[in-house]
């Protein structure tokens, strides 16, 4: 297999329900990655949450890229910002709360995939705003 190589412009983005505070825009799937994990920026908005989640099987492991929040698991609470990683076990019942006053970032990767791409997917469709494509392409530098 060769590499696969994705820029900020390639990446779909979804909402998985519509009145959801977070985007997911999706870099790797087991379509294009062949295997089974799925890797995506999760953007939160101010005040944004995920829903309370977990995971039969799958790890899941995010790097904060820019913003400041809240990571719970399992009733456990730590304080997050740019730089920082979590790693979630299966089974870890976990949420990320954006308490910044500007969007949050997160370099998410799931691995199995556990039916995550396809849930994303099932979502609504968004594009990506100057904001979004401006943090995603400064890390790219």
């Amino acid at each position: 297999m060769i590499p696969v190589v994705k820029t900020p412009a390639d990446y779909r983005a979804f909402r998985i329900h519509n009145h959801d505070t977070n985007r997911l825009a999706i870099i790797f799937d087991p379509n294009n990655a062949a295997a089974s994990l799925t890797v995506c920026v999760e953007i939160f908005d101010p005040g944004g949450a995920t829903p309370p989640n977990r995971h039969q099987i799958a790890v899941e492991m995010f790097f904060i890229l820019e913003g400041q929040g809240i990571a719970s698991c399992d009733g456990k609470e730590v304080c997050i910002q740019a730089g920082d990683s979590l790693l979630v076990p299966p089974t870890g019942t976990h949420q990320i709360i954006n308490t910044g006053a500007g969007r949050l970032y997160a370099l998410c990767f799931m691995v199995p995939n556990e039916d995550f791409v396809e849930l994303i997917q099932s979502g609504v469709p968004v594009e990506l705003d100057e904001e979004d494509l401006r943090v995603l392409q400064r890390v790219r530098r």
